[in-house]
């Protein structure tokens, strides 16, 4: 059974509707049309942080083993022996290859029984000589058979001096069949195989051994960031051509580690600038003691160049650039954005030093800078800096674009 209501109710009721809307229309235009503006954009406002700071250098360097020597065979003779393992680390002295010792040992012998002979005549030209000069004393023997016999104990003295120098000589040959390592270190895999003929045409390199503790790290520098680290131990008392070199830390890190976990100083800078380059080449020191870097790998270096007690830092994307240079927006106390020209520092993580053109108590727009134009009205949303990262990978970097650098 149906339950639409009858025809008729259902065109009274349209029919009042239709009465309603036009009494409303009716009383509308009755008044006037007013512009309502739209409320001031939001943007969110942050103070710059205060904080002390150390701005540093970054820069690239390469590790270097501390001392790498070639060993090499300097006397002749079949290679006896290989006393080591391959890629072993061995101590000062340790002997690492041995050469036929015979023919050297022999020849010691030789020169040692040469010795006993000058000697001998040596002995017997002195004592002929006395008894000769006490003749002529005498008269009983001429002043030239005198001379004769002083002419001969002299050049037998010389003969027993140029066998004690043979005999030392062929020391050092017999030494030399054992090749020891001149310090401690890494001795790398051996070139010459047992029983091969070893120093008969020059020196034979047999093996290489490396001293990585402690280890150095070379870098360059640009002539800006020169004068910045001159600068920065200016104000220490401390000069690039001093010996307090070891007081100016140098920190490095290694591809795939986070921020700069190796800890250094420097220890050698040029003494003059390369004219072809315009760079000057520094070395850094590390103890090294975990044996975690090696020779040869690409770092990562960082030095502080300058401190700052009280820098004033903000979001590094709330900066912009015109041709008057960086500038940062700032709502002022009426809530009217103004755009205020400053000088850039080094990199905090997300954020950057301001050096001069803001003010500790400034309000930075931060977020919303698309919204925000100098001269127009905001509705600003105040919000506090998060300070940086202790220790970030990239953080700190004062690089040669950076002011700091120049």
């Amino acid at each position: 059974m149906s339950t639409r209501p009858p025809r008729s109710s259902l065109g009274l009721a349209v029919r009042a509707a239709v009465f309603a809307i036009a009494a409303i229309t009716l009383a509308g235009c009755g008044s006037k049309n007013a512009y309502v503006p739209p409320p001031p954009p939001k943007v969110q406002v942050a103070q710059p942080l205060q904080q002390p700071v150390t701005t540093y250098l970054e820069l690239t360097g390469n590790t270097q083993a501390f001392a790498s020597v070639d060993l090499v065979a300097r006397v002749q003779g079949f290679l006896t022996s290989i006393n080591y393992a391959d890629g072993a680390v061995v101590t000062k002295g340790t002997q690492l290859f041995g050469i036929e010792r015979d023919t050297y040992q022999q020849q010691l012998d030789q020169q040692q029984a040469t010795l006993a002979s000058d000697q001998a005549t040596e002995e017997y030209n002195k004592a002929e000589y006395g008894r000769q000069a006490t003749l002529a004393r005498q008269d009983f023997a001429s002043q030239a058979t005198m001379q004769e016999w002083r002419s001969k104990a002299d050049g037998a003295a010389a003969d027993v001096l140029n066998a004690r120098a043979a005999i030392e000589l062929a020391k050092i040959n017999l030494n030399y069949t054992r090749v020891v390592a001149p310090f401690d270190g890494v001795v790398t895999n051996h070139l010459v195989d047992v029983g091969a003929l070893v120093g008969y045409s020059g020196p034979t390199k047999l093996a290489t051994i490396i001293q990585a503790v402690p280890l150095y790290v070379y870098f360059t520098m640009s002539e800006p960031q020169i004068l910045a680290i001159q600068r920065n131990l200016a104000q220490h008392g401390v000069s690039l051509r001093t010996s307090d070199l070891s007081d100016v830390p140098v920190e490095i890190g290694l591809a795939g580690e986070d921020g700069y976990p190796h800890k250094g100083h420097l220890d050698y800078a040029a003494p003059q600038v390369d004219f072809a380059s315009g760079t000057l080449t520094a070395r850094a020191l590390f103890e090294n003691k975990d044996h975690a870097l090696l020779p040869g790998l690409f770092v990562r270096v960082r030095t502080p160049i300058a401190q700052q007690n009280k820098a004033l830092l903000t979001r590094d994307d709330a900066l912009g650039t015109s041709q008057e240079g960086s500038y940062v927006l700032v709502v002022n106390a009426d809530n009217v954005v103004e755009r205020r020209v400053v000088k850039t520092g080094a990199r905090q993580g997300q954020l950057r030093i301001i050096e001069s053109g803001l003010d500790p108590g400034d309000w930075v727009v931060t977020e919303g800078t698309q919204r925000a134009f100098p001269g127009a009205k905001v509705d600003p949303q105040r919000i506090s800096l998060a300070p940086p990262a202790a220790e970030p990978a990239n953080s700190g970097k004062a690089s040669a674009a950076d002011p700091a650098a120049k």
